[in-house]
């Protein structure tokens, strides 16, 4: 990463592409004037590029309230501007939509702001007035260099797009699993899901539908690990009138209702020898028959099964069929465990803490420090779905303002046993312990001063000042 225009030579520029087939690019362009945004446009004729203009540095955060931006092209000459408030713009955007990069431009006498802007998460700055070569340059790097899907979790609820609704992280792995459910979302291939219970399989299942053009059409899942073994085909395929004890009239099956479009086959490693046969053959031909039927049924349908065991083990004990095993394997998506997500916790932990409280009508601001240290320490073997579990549970037992480790199960209060206390001798001044705390906050919280100012309970722009204060910055 860079730290200013000097060193505008080493930045080269990089192809990137649209958010996804239809979308152009969005950039939001916050300036006093409309010179910066026309000069933008100007520069990116040739391309799918929208920019969209905001002069008011305190109206910045309701625009991705309301829609999804890819950059941020922010510029200290915006009106209503004050250092902080710079600041808290982009730690509140580090935090609740981490796939816009924020470009700062920054006026000579305002360079300090710069070396923060870079910590508070500013992919770049670059001092003012700056060229259209750079300039350009510097937006096409910051393109090029999104993620290729994060959350934006300031999106109100009613402005959010149909797709990786619920699926949550910023973590390595998980851009991965978004880049394989685009490739595989334009096709109409089976896909294979597996990982861990609780990682989010069913979400990537119901993400690749919706992102798929059969997204108009039903989509059905199907759980299979629930169903009564002798009535999974039944389900599926339907049943002729008379076909068995209690088949009193003719039923039409999951696969003749989802025509033309998606069921998702969770717990596929759970059905007999039989089912297997029946579903290879929809598969192989698009053809089935119901059970007790002669006739032929075709059924255009996209195939999306899950398993939480080891398939390919199980075809070599003879407990799945391996014909049909490579033919679900065309394309596989591993999900990866939580533990395996970097800090992808704190992330999700947030957002279920955001939606119990609104669920519970609570308004809890935040985790205390020995419950992140709890948190942190867990092994999350149930992943995401046990995540979730805990915030559930910890949100209707918490009736204060801050989520605390009496509040959390206590399995995971053992495994934090040697937690991080803070210990100020007799006669440290008030001012001391309070260095010490917003240091053991920020150190907690992944220097994240969102986060440490809802621990604190204190605003961003106090934590910011009290770290200025200490020498903490």
């Amino acid at each position: 990463m860079t730290t200013g225009a000097q060193n505008k030579m080493s930045i080269k520029s990089k192809n990137y592409e649209p958010t996804n087939d239809n979308t152009p690019c969005r950039v939001l362009c916050v300036d006093e004037g409309k010179e910066l945004a026309r000069r933008i446009e100007n520069l990116f004729t040739d391309v799918s590029l929208r920019v969209f203009r905001e002069s008011i540095l305190g109206r910045v955060l309701g625009h991705f309230e309301e829609d999804i931006y890819d950059v941020l092209v922010l510029s200290s000459c915006a009106e209503d501007r004050g250092q902080s408030d710079y600041i808290e713009v982009m730690e509140v955007l580090a935090a609740e939509s981490p796939a816009t990069q924020v470009l700062m431009l920054i006026n000579p006498e305002d360079i300090e702001l710069g070396t923060m802007a870079l910590e508070a998460g500013s992919y770049h700055y670059a001092k003012l007035p700056i060229e259209d070569d750079e300039l350009k340059i510097l937006i096409e790097s910051a393109l090029a260099q999104r993620p290729a899907s994060a959350p934006n979790l300031l999106l109100k609820k009613e402005h959010q797009p149909k797709g990786f609704d619920d699926m949550l992280g910023t973590s390595a792995a998980m851009k991965e699993v978004y880049r394989f459910i685009r490739q595989t979302a334009i096709t109409d291939i089976p896909v294979l899901l597996s990982g861990e219970t609780g990682t989010g399989k069913d979400l990537a299942a119901e993400a690749i539908h919706h992102l798929s053009p059969r997204n108009e059409f039903v989509y059905t899942p199907v759980h299979l690990g629930a169903l009564p073994p002798e009535l999974v085909a039944s389900e599926l395929f339907g049943h002729e009138k008379g076909a068995f004890t209690g088949a009193t009239e003719t039923r039409k099956g999951i696969f003749e209702e989802s025509h033309r479009g998606t069921v998702f086959l969770d717990e596929i490693s759970t059905i007999n020898d039989r089912t297997q046969i029946s579903l290879l053959r929809l598969l192989e031909t698009k053809e089935f028959s119901r059970i007790g039927g002669n006739s032929t049924i075709s059924a255009d349908v996209r195939i999306i099964a899950a398993t939480n065991e080891d398939l390919l083990a199980a075809t070599k004990r003879g407990q799945f069929r391996e014909d049909l095993y490579y033919r679900l394997e065309v394309f596989q998506i591993s999900l990866p465990p939580l533990r395996k997500r970097e800090d992808d916790w704190r992330l999700l932990a947030e957002h279920f803490l955001q939606y119990y409280n609104k669920e519970y009508q609570k308004r809890i601001i935040g985790f205390s420090l020995e419950c992140i240290d709890s948190l942190k320490s867990h092994t999350w073997s149930g992943n995401v779905r046990e995540l979730r579990n805990i915030i559930h549970r910890a949100v209707v037992l918490c009736t204060g303002s801050m989520i605390l480790t009496e509040h959390l199960p206590q399995r995971i209060k053992k495994e934090c046993a040697a937690q991080e206390k803070i210990v100020l001798p007799v006669g440290t001044s008030l001012e001391e312990a309070e260095c010490e705390l917003i240091k053991h906050s920020l150190k907690a919280t992944g220097y994240n001063r969102q986060q440490a100012a809802r621990v604190l309970g204190i605003s961003r722009g106090t934590v910011y000042n009290k770290m200025k204060k200490y020498g903490l910055d």
